[in-house]
């Protein structure tokens, strides 16, 4: 199993309540989605106007392909994408803006 971190950025209007209130309702299919793609241990954490994010996952490529290909991910997406700091991708929807993180130091 790999360990990744990344970085999401609340908009300056976005408040953490209103954040953490749609994570506490999230929705159960983007919970299967986050399942099949193979997701695990997967938490997000807050700091000010900045989140950080951890998951492990065995196949990244596949988790980044499976999430990408998802109706219910673009869905979710543009639920989020008033809170969320936001660009186009290449297919023209909107999706947050994430800065990977290097693991620099691990504990077992």
């Amino acid at each position: 199993m790999q360990r990744y971190g990344f970085k999401l950025f609340l908009k300056d209007e976005a408040t953490v309540p209103e954040y953490k209130k749609r994570h506490t309702e999230i929705w159960p299919e983007m919970i299967e989605v986050l399942d099949k793609a193979g997701i695990k241990n997967y938490s997000i954490w807050n700091s000010g106007k900045v989140l950080f994010g951890y998951y492990e996952c065995e196949d990244k490529v596949y988790a980044d392909q499976f999430q990408a290909e998802s109706k219910v991910v673009a869905k979710w997406n543009h639920y989020m994408q008033d809170l969320l700091v936001s660009e186009k991708d290449d297919s023209g929807r909107l999706v947050p803006v994430i800065e990977t993180m290097e693991l620099m130091f691990y504990k077992k």
